[in-house]
């Protein structure tokens, strides 16, 4: 007789509150519902359900939706998501819990990894689940947030925080990122890229990224930058100037820099580093090389720069980084929280 344990999916249980919001209560049903093992399984379970009996549970749009399931569902998961809600009440206003939310969350088992979209943090808050905690929610709302809960480390400049067991997020498309990150840390990053691909979203926003870069658009008769990107990306295992990447738009060094900022956000340098860290990640989790080899063909050029820039972003080392996926745990990858 086999002794492997019987298949079970992940159970991931979302919490859908009264004025909630209906593009992001459908994030984590999008994304946890797509990922499948290599037999065809699906690898999450995703269900909803209320803090009463089954019933109608209002949105802040002009419609209402069943939600099929009561509070005591949350002893089920293995994950429980809370997305936004613009009706929290005294949540949001005292950061207290009302009894009927109290009594909901009294269900969720020890253990279970909890996770927030834009203000369903302010549920994690008013559970206690954060004090001393590092969080984030939508930047708009951060100082609010903050004094409502100075025990809380609020970073108001990152898209999302994982803190081992309690992940935090911040508005609206903030929750895409943070739910493929949760599938690149439970099945790696190939399968978060197929899911990304899939959902036709970029398969990976770091962390610590900026929510919120306050400058112009550009306009739409400037030149972009995109053909030194798909350049670029076609050879980060060998040395990249910025002077090699301006030459493939036709552009001056300096007008260059200044068009990458406003298309992407980081500088040409920063962004390079970004892509050599995912090459990495990739080449850990998914093939043999040793990593030397790894290093070289992310463009990282010894060991020893590859482990620094490793550590810098995730925290952790490349031979952990590898050991943690090949056992088929969660890595515990630290996302940086950014400044």
């Amino acid at each position: 007789m086999s002794s492997e344990p019987a298949f079970r999916p992940h159970r991931v249980v979302v919490l859908a509150l009264d004025g909630l919001l209906p593009f992001e209560l459908g994030i984590p049903h999008r994304i946890f519902g797509r990922p499948k093992d290599a037999e065809g399984r699906h690898l999450y379970e995703v269900v909803t359900c209320s803090v009463r009996p089954p019933g109608a549970v209002a949105t802040d749009a002009d419609f209402s939706i069943h939600v099929p399931h009561g509070p005591q569902t949350l002893a089920t998961a293995d994950t429980v998501i809370i997305p936004a809600s613009y009706e929290l009440g005294p949540v949001f206003e005292k950061g207290v819990l009302t009894d009927e939310l109290a009594a909901a969350l009294a269900h969720i088992r020890p253990g279970t990894r909890l996770a927030s979209i834009c203000t369903g943090v302010y549920v994690l808050a008013a559970a206690g689940r954060l004090d001393g905690r590092p969080a984030t929610t939508h930047w708009a709302d951060s100082e609010r947030f903050q004094r409502l809960f100075p025990q809380i480390k609020v970073d108001a400049d990152v898209l999302f925080i994982d803190d081992g067991d309690v992940l935090t997020s911040a508005g609206v498309a903030a929750g895409i990122d943070l739910c493929l990150h949760m599938v690149r840390r439970d099945h790696g990053t190939a399968v978060a890229n197929e899911v990304a691909r899939r959902t036709v979203v970029p398969p990976h926003r770091d962390g610590g990224q900026a929510q919120y870069i306050h400058r112009p658009v550009p306009e739409p008769q400037q030149a972009s930058t995109t053909t030194a990107r798909a350049w670029a990306l076609g050879r980060l295992h060998e040395p990249i100037q910025l002077r090699d990447m301006a030459e493939q738009e036709a552009m001056s060094v300096r007008t260059f820099t200044r068009r990458f900022r406003e298309e992407v956000g980081v500088s040409p340098g920063q962004w390079l580093t970004q892509q050599r860290v995912e090459r990495a990640r990739h080449l850990l989790e998914s093939t043999d090389l040793s990593v030397d080899q790894v290093a070289g063909d992310s463009g990282f050029g010894t060991a020893q720069s590859m482990r620094q820039h490793l550590q810098a972003a995730l925290g952790v080392t490349p031979t952990s980084y590898r050991r943690t996926f090949r056992a088929g745990g969660s890595a515990d990858v630290r996302v940086p929280s950014g400044t």
